[in-house]
């Protein structure tokens, strides 16, 4: 029997790296789980509709600092600051609900994606946003998709839409792939996300894989 498994978590150690990174104390492994699990939890619900295309954390013993990568930083920094202001205390107040010890130093940095039409996740995002308007689903999925072929670095893309597709009584799976999508080949380079788009008449789920060509180069452990 196959098993389908998730392109990020295949490739971790060959061509990915973790998206927390830190070492486990002594009596600190599950401490240090929760709350980025959590956070990131949290962080995803209350950035949704900022175009993230990840969310990463780093801690060392002292410091403990949260990567947020967006096409749009602007909508997360706000004017003069105030939105990651805002964003940072927010942060502050959920570790303390949490139960865990606070970190003596939280840093919060918003960093600029620069080919937004090459990530999963903004590109879902904004299928989904597409299919929240009421707009013909395969109109949506052949829009995105041309935009993303448009970007030199990607080489295939795949879409899986599955539920109430226009409203229909029963739900079915749509898909729709150009280019090439190698997803057993371990230096593909292929970005993967899910995504869910809220209609009134139920949840649309929204897949995304986008092939962005082969990795020679392994990672720096």
């Amino acid at each position: 029997m196959t098993h389908s498994v998730h392109p990020y978590s295949h490739r971790l150690g060959i061509i990915r790296d973790w998206k927390s990174r830190w070492f486990g104390a002594p009596g600190k492994f599950a401490e240090y789980l929760k709350t980025d699990v959590l956070l990131r939890e949290y962080l995803e619900k209350r950035l949704r509709g900022f175009y993230v295309d990840s969310i990463e954390m780093e801690r060392n013993r002292n410091a403990y600092r949260i990567i947020i990568k967006t096409s749009r930083p602007g909508m997360v920094i706000g004017r003069q600051g105030d939105g990651s202001i805002k964003l940072k205390n927010d942060v502050v107040a959920l570790i303390k609900k949490i139960g865990v010890p606070l970190p003596k130093e939280i840093k919060l940095d918003i960093e600029e994606v620069k080919s937004p039409d090459a990530s999963a996740p903004i590109v879902a995002y904004g299928i989904a946003e597409g299919l929240e308007k009421r707009l013909p689903f395969r109109r949506v999925m052949k829009q995105a998709m041309d935009r993303v072929m448009a970007d030199r670095n990607v080489q295939g893309i795949k879409v899986t839409l599955s539920g109430r597709l226009g409203g229909s009584e029963m739900g079915r799976v749509e898909s729709l792939k150009q280019g090439r999508v190698p997803l057993t080949t371990m230096r593909a380079d292929i970005d993967f996300f899910r995504e869910k788009a809220y209609l009134s008449y139920g949840v649309i789920g929204v897949k995304v894989w986008i092939y962005r060509g082969e990795v020679f180069k392994a990672i720096k452990n």
